[in-house]
């Protein structure tokens, strides 16, 4: 089957638009149209279905999306073992992350050891990052766990606790504690129930008997931290997140009875071939978060 065929199969599974495929492509959209008749004529059936304006992937174009993947996953596993075999001293990683500061000092320290290898950081759900691992649009997650896929494998790193964050002149500011009962009337500015941060939220409360209803909801931690410097509300994030901040204007308090937390682990396809700059990123990773662990023994 004509390769290019496949990738023009591909733009339209991703995009579920002609036109805008064929734009993606920097092909015309009759051109895609014909280019995908021929491809359903050597499978022996549609692969797509109209329904009022969208199209929809036929269970046969699942199928063969599917393989596709799977073809252009071992197509790019090829490429990356030939470059380990040529020396090369460059490439690319692509890291989705439930929160960019998780990996600052990794960078960094990598960044000076590996310095031809460039870095793509997406800071994503947790579930995003998922997809993106299975779709093979990731390399490797940094992500709350756990993350269950038959699929993936998961290398413990820490303990991530949450914490309140409130303005100095919120008032609890200057409460050494806080019990999460104690936030059932607060106005408080969370993450949407996608993000795995809010579903941490949501459970402890449930678990609690009360329920923490906000106010505004945000997607990202700058944006949050920024109604709570302006008195709008209080959030709830990350500790690690938090402590990396400058916060003169902001307090800090953790959460107790009950405290909240949940394992930070790093995530990555199953038979996926981990080259040189993976398996170095993996050790410096393992390395900023668990010092006494100089070789990433956990890295299986």
């Amino acid at each position: 089957m004509d390769f290019r065929l496949l990738e023009y199969f591909m733009a339209v599974c991703e995009e579920l638009h002609f036109t805008k495929a064929a734009v993606k492509l920097g092909i015309s959209q009759p051109t895609l149209s014909q280019q995908i008749r021929l491809l359903e004529e050597r499978v022996g059936t549609p692969l797509f279905r109209r329904i009022g304006k969208r199209n929809f992937l036929t269970e046969a174009g699942q199928t063969l999306r599917e393989h596709t993947q799977n073809i252009f996953h071992e197509l790019e596993q090829a490429q990356t073992e030939i470059n380990e075999l040529k020396g090369m001293a460059r490439g690319k990683l692509r890291i989705g992350c439930s929160g960019n500061h998780l990996l600052t000092q990794t960078l960094i320290s990598f960044h000076q050891k590996a310095p031809g290898i460039s870095i793509s950081v997406h800071e994503l759900a947790t579930e995003e990052t998922k997809n993106g691992l299975l779709e093979n649009k990731l390399d490797l997650g940094v992500v709350f766990l756990p993350l269950d896929d038959e699929h993936l494998v998961s290398m413990e790193l820490y303990n991530e606790e949450l914490s309140l964050a409130v303005s100095t002149l919120h008032r609890l500011a200057w409460n050494e504690s806080v019990m999460l009962k104690e936030l059932v009337q607060e106005p408080l500015v969370l993450f949407p129930e996608k993000f795995l941060v809010r579903q941490m939220i949501d459970a402890y409360s449930k678990q609690a008997g009360i329920r923490l209803q906000p106010i505004i909801e945000l997607s990202t931690m700058d944006s949050m931290l920024q109604l709570v410097r302006l008195s709008v509300g209080a959030t709830i994030l990350p500790k690690s997140y938090l402590k990396s901040m400058i916060h003169s204007d902001l307090h800090i308090i953790p959460i107790v009875n009950p405290v909240l937390q949940k394992k930070v682990g790093l995530v990555y396809r199953k038979q996926k071939f981990m080259n040189a700059s993976m398996l170095a990123f993996i050790r410096e990773l393992t390395q900023t978060f668990n010092p006494s662990d100089p070789v990433g023994n956990s890295l299986s």
